[in-house]
């Protein structure tokens, strides 16, 4: 009977687990073992530190927080001035949920920021930290 109760409690909290990863993780997952057999899991650390890193492009030196703050859950603005929603899912619930569109803006904000694309394993680290902003 005690294994019973056991069995019901795993299974009763793997829901509760599987609410709290975000959705597009899955799929960052699974492409970035493609990318390196060794990935061992994203990590909300390095995605923050992704997030601050800074880098020299033309002469200036850039980060995410150039156009996002250094506080995701405030509204931020580009170097032409154009305003920039909050990026934090927390301030603005619409960011990272649809593929197509966050594919498209890790394009160009990386490319922005590193002259390069983003790995599936830093966007997944990226989402994991922004994700849990509250």
């Amino acid at each position: 009977m005690k294994a019973h109760w056991i069995a019901l409690a795993c299974c009763l909290s793997l829901p509760a687990l599987a609410e709290t990863e975000h959705p597009l993780l899955a799929g960052y997952a699974a492409q970035a073992r493609q990318e390196n057999p060794n990935f061992a899991g994203f990590s909300a650390e390095r995605g923050k530190a992704l997030y601050f890193a800074e880098e020299q492009r033309d002469g200036k030196t850039m980060s995410c927080t150039t156009c996002h703050t250094a506080d995701p859950r405030q509204p931020g603005k580009t170097p032409a001035h154009r305003k920039v929603d909050p990026l934090a899912p927390a301030a603005n619930p619409e960011r990272f949920t649809d593929l197509k569109k966050v594919e498209k803006w890790f394009r160009r904000n990386c490319d922005d920021v590193y002259a390069r694309e983003c790995t599936a394993q830093e966007k997944g680290d990226f989402i994991s930290w922004i994700d849990s902003i509250k």
